[in-house]
Parts: C-alpha cells; structure tokens; sequence
C-alpha cells in the first residue's frame, strides 16, 4: 500500500499541472496513467492528420513563462506528434515522471468514512491511500466502439482513430473504410486518401468544418507572439472560450445582405473557430443560424465537384455550431478525388459486417482495412469506467443513472475530497481545454491549500448546491440551441446514456468569475469538516 496525500488520475495536461502545482504546495502527491508515457488524449490519438483544433499558440501552458519562452510552435495548428513532444517537455521540465505509474488502470476508488481517505485499486498489484482523490482523466479518453453487427467477423486490419498504433499504419495499396465523419474523421480522410488505393467514407451525419489554413510560424511571428504572451493570456482569460479571437463583435441579423456576407467571408478566410464565435446570435437565433449555415453550405458545394456529394455533406439536421465545429485541411476538396467514395449510411444503414467488408440494407462493400473515427463516451465515460465509491457505499455510475450530476464540474455530493478537472457541469470542452485545466487545477490547489491553513479534515458539495448548479447548467444550454442537436455533449452518441446537456455554455469568464466568489464566500455550496469534529 503507497501512502499520499493525493492520488491523481490521468496524466494529461490537466494531470500533469495538477502535480506540479501540488508539489510546490508541499504535499506528497502521486499520479496513475494508463498509457505509456504523459500526453493523455495526444498519447493516443496517433491517426494521420491528428491536429489541435486551437491555434498552438493557445493551446499551451500559461502557468510559467519560462516554459513558455523557450518552446517555439513551428505551425498555427500544431500536429498530434508536436503536441505529444510539448507534453513530453513538460513533464521532464518539471521533474514530473519519477512520482508517475505509467502503464497502470484504475479500476476502483472507494472513500473510506471512518478513515476520512481514499482507497485506490490498479489493475496490477499496486494499492495506494489518499487524503485526496483528483479526477483528471479526461473528457475525450474513452472510444465509443459502435454497436454493429458481426463487428468480430471481419477478418482485415481493424484500428480505432483513439487507439491509434505507436508504428502507424501504411495504407499503400490497400482498399480501406472508414466508419464516422466527426473531428477525428474529418482530420483523418485526406491523409489516408492519399494513401489508400481506394477509400469508403461511411457517413451517418454530416458536420460542419472550417478551413484551418494552416500556416508555418515564421521566427518573426514567433518571436513577436513571445512578446505578446501575457496580453494574449489576459484575453484569454477575460474570453468566453478561452482564446484570443474575436467574439461576439457581430449580430448577424443586423447586417444588410452584403454586409452579412463580407463578414461571412472574412471569417471563413481567417479559419477555424472564428467563423462560429464572431456571431453573437448565431447560437440564439434560429434566423441568424440560419443564414451562417447557408453560407457554408454554399462553401460546400463550391469545394465538391458532384453536386449529389456535396449535398450530403452538408449538415441540414441541426443548427450549426451544435455539434463540435470541426477545423479541416482539405477535407470537402478529398470527395472530388477519384479512389474516394461517399456512402450515406442514414439513407442505407449498416445492416452487419462481414468477413471482407460491410453491408448495408441495399450494398456490400469489401476493404482490407476498416478505421473506426467513431468517437468518444465523453465527459463522463472515463469516470464511470472506474468502480469510483463514495459515501455509504453509493457508486458514482449508480448516481448517474439519471445523468451526470456536480457542483460546477469539480466536486460531486457524496464523494468527499474527490474534484473532477473539467468534468460535467464545467466549460470544458467548450473552451480552450489547457487553460480550463489550468483555472481548475488553481482552484483545486487554493482550495487544499484552505483546507491545511483550517486544519479542515474533508470537503464536500452539499446536495443542494448541486441540484442547484445542474439546474442552472442546463437552463443556460436551453437557452440556446446547443439541445437541438444529438451531439456527445448531450450524449446522444452512445446508446443507453441518459441526456443530459453536460458541458456549461455560459463562457470561461463568467464560469471563472464565479468559481472565485464562491472560494471567497468561504466555499459556499460546501460542507468543511474539521478534524476535531
């Protein structure tokens, strides 16, 4: 048995700021990884063309400036292996590896009352007791493998995009499928098309993509981001996603026709996220969503030669920007090549796989190689895999059975010194996903550090406050069109999970502001138990 004062779960970038901010408050802390190495979601996710959605210039540490003066980006969106090497950097940076058990699961967490610590168990020999337990496990780190028939039957090459081989794959040659046109799919189809003596796109729902335009970052540019660092990281700070572009500057519905579409076309030209965050009504008004759909769509068919292709990839069943935008490299332009086919599995579903292939209701297709870009059991799926126990024995799985419940994304009723980075009822994957970590893994620190200056024993969110923060998440997503969309964020993707609108739609900034006030009214909205008591 390894005796700590805390235990964290997962070694990403929430993972990894998390020990390094415990260390300096001078406890003894340990951290669990199932994957290899430290780099979570970019530890696995190796497919081809896998690339951060958030300029790297964003999506990158803020905590020391040292750090962040001696790494350079080479581009404006950074690939899975340069993101996996910052994280890696990191890590030996800050010393962090020696107090990390790679290659190790969790699978069960039980807070003992009479003992007032947490009791963690791997799925190898190693046990550890811990004052603290500290979810950072992840909102994207469980694959959704789909339910098809005789999935087992088919006898070629079969790889998930999140459990990608370290070696990679070579596709040279051989006739592939891909089941899924999310973000993973999106990044993915190009680079294997290029490969692939022929590819099959199975497609169930279109989504929206936005050109990234990605670029090199010049040693000027560079340089002169370095000198901009802490401006940018105060936007960031003072945003609703966390990042630096601009937001809500237009109100779609107030501009004439050519204004409307100057400014459609500006933003389509600077890429990425822009083109969502820009609108101010875009996700209030159906009209202004309208028309900003009606654009892309637009774009759609002016990149796709067949006119029949393009219309399928054009999303029609929900509003844009309800559903995850996707950032793209050639995406659309990949459907005019000639080993490349589309197949609306939502007009001819998927009736079984096969040993060679697929069929569906009306077709049988055969590949050597099927890639599932299927996705993920987000926000939640990481934590209900783990047999997590609180009070009175009750399971977190079990008081989830009517959807994922917290008080703000970080603590969970009945589960005493337990915090969850970026979980269900947070901004999280919403925003900028390193700086959410970094204001969670903050308020976590502060709130320990409060704890020892009390001589407090445990902390824990009151029921009440909890019933009140998920009411209060999910008013502010009915208040926008987010719901109307069978998204992950309600998880609609995994069959069976209740639907509940998880992430807080409210911005970074308002989120943060009131984490803070309530740390300042004393922790409000938690019991502080004493150690006298």
């Amino acid at each position: 048995m390894i005796n700590t004062d805390a235990i964290i779960i997962g070694a990403g970038f929430g993972g990894m700021y998390m020990l390094h901010s415990l260390r300096k408050l001078g406890i003894s802390v340990r951290a669990i990884e199932a994957g290899g190495d430290v780099g979570g979601v970019w530890y696995w996710n190796r497919y081809p063309g896998a690339r951060c959605d958030n300029e790297s210039v964003t999506y990158s540490y803020s905590f020391s400036d040292k750090l962040q003066q001696e790494w350079s980006w080479p581009d404006r969106y950074a690939e899975q292996p340069e993101i996996l090497k910052y994280a890696r950097h990191v890590a030996d940076r800050f010393d962090l590896r020696r107090v990390i058990h790679f290659n190790t699961r969790v699978t069960y967490a039980k807070f003992d009352e009479n003992k007032n610590r947490w009791l963690i168990k791997t799925d190898g020999e190693s046990e550890f007791s811990a004052r603290f337990c500290i979810m950072a496990t992840g909102c994207l780190s469980v694959p959704k493998i789909p339910d098809i028939k005789g999935l087992k039957n088919f006898k070629g090459e079969l790889y998930h995009t999140a459990d990608w081989p370290d070696e990679g794959v070579d596709f040279s040659g051989k006739t592939v499928g891909i089941i899924g046109t999310g973000s993973s799919g999106i990044q993915s189809i190009p680079i294997i098309a290029k490969q692939a003596k022929h590819l099959t796109v199975f497609q169930r729902t279109p989504n929206f993509s936005i050109p990234a335009w990605n670029v090199p970052i010049t040693p000027e540019k560079d340089q002169k981001q370095k000198k901009e660092y802490p401006a940018l990281r105060r936007k960031a700070r003072d945003s609703m996603a966390g990042d630096y572009g601009e937001e809500n500057v237009i109100r779609v519905l107030d501009l004439t026709e050519n204004e409307r579409q100057a400014e459609f076309e500006k933003r389509w030209l600077q890429g990425g996220f822009n083109y969502q965050y820009a609108f101010a009504d875009a996700l209030e008004s159906h009209d202004a969503n309208e028309l900003v759909a009606e654009f892309v769509h637009k774009k759609i068919h002016q990149m796709v030669n067949d006119s029949d292709v393009a219309e399928l990839l054009c999303p029609k069943d929900y509003p844009f920007g309800t559903k995850r935008l996707c950032v793209d490299t050639g995406y659309y332009e990949t459907f005019n090549r000639d080993n490349v086919s589309l197949v609306d599995i939502k007009g001819t579903p998927i009736k079984q796989m096969t040993h060679n292939g697929l069929q569906t209701i009306n077709a049988e297709y055969t590949f050597d190689v099927l890639v599932l870009a299927t996705g993920f059991d987000a926000m939640t799926g990481a934590l209900t895999n783990i047999d997590i126990r609180g009070k009175e024995n009750i399971s977190l799985k079990q008081k989830w059975d009517d959807g994922a419940r917290s008080y703000l994304g970080l603590a969970i009723a009945g589960f005493p010194n337990m915090f969850t980075i970026n979980g269900p009822g947070s901004p999280s994957v919403l925003v900028n996903m390193i700086l959410a970590c970094e204001q969670h893994v903050e308020w976590i620190t502060n709130c320990i550090a409060h704890l020892n200056e009390r001589g407090a024993d445990h902390i824990e969110a009151k029921v009440d406050a909890e019933n009140a923060w998920t009411l209060h998440v999910n008013e502010q997503a009915n208040r926008t069109l987010y719901p109307q969309a069978n998204s992950w964020y309600l998880g609609a993707n995994v069959p069976g999970k209740p639907r509940v609108f998880m992430p807080y739609v409210g911005g970074f900034k308002v989120y943060s502001d009131k984490c803070d006030k309530i740390a300042e009214n004393g922790y409000e909205g938690f019991f502080l138990e004493t150690n006298d008591q």
